[in-house]
Formats: structure tokens, sequence, C-alpha cells
């Protein structure tokens, strides 16, 4: 199966002549993924390692089923492009382009909901299904990719597209293979949030715990554990939380836009309280997590 992506999706890559998405394309396709077209307006007709590039989404459509579209363009030119993959009846936009105001990373993805479509970013890295397709620039070179990342039952969603693949290998090094890791972004707006994306993991047969790394800022951890509480969820749930150093420094922010604590609820140790009081195990260093789900496998 897979979480919201599978073997035969397909994408296209919109900034596909960029000087990092020209890096990426070569990647996932050396990994398999199936990369239909790139969109790079006043490129048209040229070709990425093989893949033809248009100048609009409507005109790569037109011939061509689309999955999902990754978007790495300029930042101010990431809203329009994301209107343009969703206006084309694209249904998945992984957003990469980081640092995408708040008012227009809000409309966006009202934008996306109301024509039903899910957004994932912005600021992120994308989506591996292992030794299956990679939907975006998560790991790295492909032969990177095969090393950290390998099949098997463990779901893992984080702000961090760095933290994904360290998690990832860490899993991998103890013998636990993943179903779906999901870079879902670290700026302070993102599509879809570890609340949103649970259900999917929920429904996924391959899926039998999941991982989540966090940081401070924000409610989505707190989003997370009313979730796994109200929904007596089938999966255990293992999460690690940085920048605990924070808790004694208000208003201090490091890394991804998101992380800034300015109330209580941001705070990693009120993070840490609200997932553990709904059943969710939090470890204390990134090496403890195999650890952690081996255990919370055998108890389930």
């Amino acid at each position: 199966m897979g979480v919201l992506v599978h073997k035969d999706s397909t994408f296209i890559i919109q900034g596909i002549t960029g000087r990092e998405a020209l890096n990426f394309t070569r990647e996932c396709l050396e990994y398999g993924s199936k990369i239909v077209g790139g969109v790079t307006p006043g490129r048209g007709g040229r070709e990425v390692y093989g893949v033809p590039v248009f100048d609009t989404v409507r005109e790569l459509t037109a011939t061509r089923h689309v999955d999902a579209s990754v978007v790495t363009v300029p930042l101010g030119a990431a809203p329009d492009a994301c209107y343009e993959a969703i206006d084309a009846g694209i249904k998945l936009i992984i957003i990469i382009t980081e640092g995408i105001q708040r008012r227009d990373a809000t409309q966006v993805i009202e934008y996306a909901t109301m024509h039903g479509a899910r957004v994932i970013g912005p600021n992120c890295l994308g989506i591996m299904i292992p030794e299956v397709t990679r939907v975006g620039s998560l790991g790295g070179p492909a032969v990177d990719c095969r090393k950290a990342f390998r099949p098997g039952h463990v779901g893992v969603m984080s702000r961090s597209g760095g933290m994904t693949t360290e998690i990832c290998n860490a899993l991998t090094t103890a013998g636990l293979g993943q179903s779906t890791a999901i870079s879902i972004g670290g700026d302070p707006v993102i599509g879809s949030t570890y609340a949103d994306l649970m259900p999917f993991y929920e429904a996924d047969a391959d899926t039998h715990a999941v991982v989540i790394y966090s940081e401070p800022g924000g409610s989505a951890e707190a989003e997370l554990a009313k979730w796994v509480k109200d929904n007596n969820s089938r999966l255990p749930v293992i999460a690690f939380v940085s920048g605990r150093f924070m808790d004694n420094m208000p208003g201090m922010s490091f890394g991804h836009a998101g992380t800034v604590v300015n109330r209580k609820e941001d705070s990693p140790a009120e993070k840490i309280r609200a997932m553990r009081a709904a059943g969710i195990s939090v470890a204390d260093e990134v090496g403890d997590i195999p650890k952690l789900v081996k255990e919370r496998l055998k108890a389930a």
C-alpha cells in the first residue's frame, strides 16, 4: 500500500530546471520514481534527464495523468505555482520552497481544500516509500536512500527533512524498516499536520507503528495527542521532541521558522506532557526510538 502515494503514482516537478530540482530529478529517476514531466515557464520543449519540460501545468496535464506536483520554484512564485497545479486538477501538492508568508500559505491550503487537494509542506522534502518511490528530495542520492531507508512497517513523520532521514536510518540500523516516511515541513503554516495524516497511517495495513519528530513551537503535538486519544488508535506512537533547552528560553527560535516558543503550549515540556498523557511514548534521545518501537510493538 503506502500513505498518499504508491508504486504507480506519477508526479511532476514545477521549477524542474532549477539547480536543486535538476539534482533531485536525477536522484528520483535513479530511485525508480515515475516523473512524467516538469514545468518551467519559457523553458518548454527542453528535457531534463529525459523528462519533458512544459511552459504550463495545463499543457502537461492535457496529455499525461498526474497524481502529484513537487513545487520547487523561487519564493515569490511559489503561491501562483501551487494555484496553477490545483487548477489543473492535481490532488497532491508537495511544496519544497520554504519561507512562504503565513497569509499566502494559508490561502494556498484553503484553496487546495476547496478543490479536494492536499498540501504537504511548505518547507518539506517530500515522501518516501522505501524501494517503491520517492516524491521529492528526501534522503539525497538514490544510493544513500537505499542505505537509510528500508521497507518495513514503521511510519515516520517529521518537521525536519534531515531528521526524517536520521530517524529512518536509526530504525533501519536496528532492523526496523519503514512503511512511508513523510517530511511534513518546518514552516509555521503547513498543509498537513501529524493529526491530519494519522488517519492515512491508521488505514494502511503495512503500518504497524508511527514515529514522529517534533520541535518546539505550535500546537501540532497537542492535536496529535487528542487525535490518538479520541480515535483509540490501533497504532503505537513514539515521539522525539528536540530543543528541550528552550523550556528555559521563551521567545528563542532556532532552525525552522515554526520553531518559536511564545506560549506555554509551545514548549517541549508541555508537548511531552500532552503526548504522554495520550499514551504516546516519548524518547529522551533519538537513539532510544528503535528500542521504544520494539517495546510497543511487542506489547501491542
